[in-house]
């Protein structure tokens, strides 16, 4: 089961540090995503992680102000957002998959969504 957290209201220019913690299974076997959904519209890859923490990825607009990291032993995945927009706000999901990439039919487990709502 996955868990997010840190979601919230924020001004323009502000960050939210979300969390993704998995309990019952380790995530060190997984592949990280987030992904984010705005109402009546697809579910967007932001970013992505591989097992090990060596490879990453991000969507355009995200590349430069949004971080992902993993700290296995707290098997927890962080989504570091910084810089943040009105257009940011969304549901943010984490999922678990096999590979990281930024794509919703890659990953087999989601968590239930977290929001972030950026706005003055």
């Amino acid at each position: 089961q996955l868990v997010e957290s840190g979601g919230g209201l924020v001004q323009p220019g502000g960050s939210l540090r979300l969390s993704c913690l998995a309990s019952g299974d380790s995530l060190e076997y997984f592949a990280i995503g987030w992904f984010r959904q705005a109402p009546g519209q697809e579910r967007e890859g932001v970013s992505c992680i591989s097992m090990s923490g060596d490879s990453t990825r991000y969507e355009a607009s995200v590349k430069g102000r949004f971080t992902i990291s993993r700290d296995n032993a707290k098997n927890t995945v962080y989504l570091q957002m910084d810089g943040l927009k009105p257009e940011d706000s969304d549901l943010y999901y984490c999922a678990a998959g096999e590979v990281c990439e930024l794509f919703e039919g890659e990953y087999d487990y989601w968590g239930q969504g977290t929001q972030v709502t950026v706005s003055s």
